[in-house]
């Protein structure tokens, strides 16, 4: 088999862009709008209901991983490099779960769901830096966008240097 199972193929790619979506708007746009902003409310919808799918996806993705057969790990002619490879995958489970539950656990915190979804026209926080989760998910935040680089660039290593179409098992075709 020289393939990932269809449905994975398919969660990584949309993984792939809600996740990346979820790291602009909670770095660049909600960091630069103010609480006191009503705009952010609205903001913050999305960015939350973006990281709970990213969960639920993320757990069906593990569990479809786990439940279907796979191609064998990928070899670089490496074996630290291959080690490498392996480590990152499973890190990248790990960093965006952790994500999730730490972005849960500061809208826990902060009421944010009766704030967001409840409608209760509570005013958000002055600052959500008061909640401890919210550390952890910067700097998740970061440990993601190192990874996301370095699978990016792992990708360019196989395709253009190594030359071993790596990329056909996580697209579409037979299996």
């Amino acid at each position: 088999m020289s393939r990932y199972h269809p449905l994975l193929v398919v969660l990584h790619w949309i993984l792939a862009a809600m996740i990346v979506v979820g790291l602009v708007m909670g770095g660049k746009v909600l960091s630069e709008t103010a609480n006191s902003d009503p705009e952010k409310i609205t903001l913050l919808k999305i960015h939350m209901s973006v990281g709970m799918l990213i969960l639920v996806l993320m757990i069906i993705r593990l569990i479809t991983r786990f439940v279907t057969a796979k191609p064998q790990h990928a070899n670089t002619g490496n074996t630290l490099l291959n080690k490498l490879g392996v480590v990152m995958h499973y890190l990248f489970y790990l960093i965006v779960i952790l994500m999730a539950v730490s972005g849960m656990a500061i809208a826990s915190l902060a009421g944010l769901p009766e704030i967001i979804f409840g409608n209760s026209g509570t005013a958000l926080p002055a600052s959500f830096d008061e909640y401890p989760p919210r550390m952890a998910h910067g700097i998740l935040s970061l440990i993601l966008t190192v990874l996301i680089t370095a699978h990016v660039g792992a990708f360019f290593y196989h395709q253009f240097i190594l030359k071993d179409k790596l990329f056909s098992r996580m697209w579409f075709g037979p299996r």
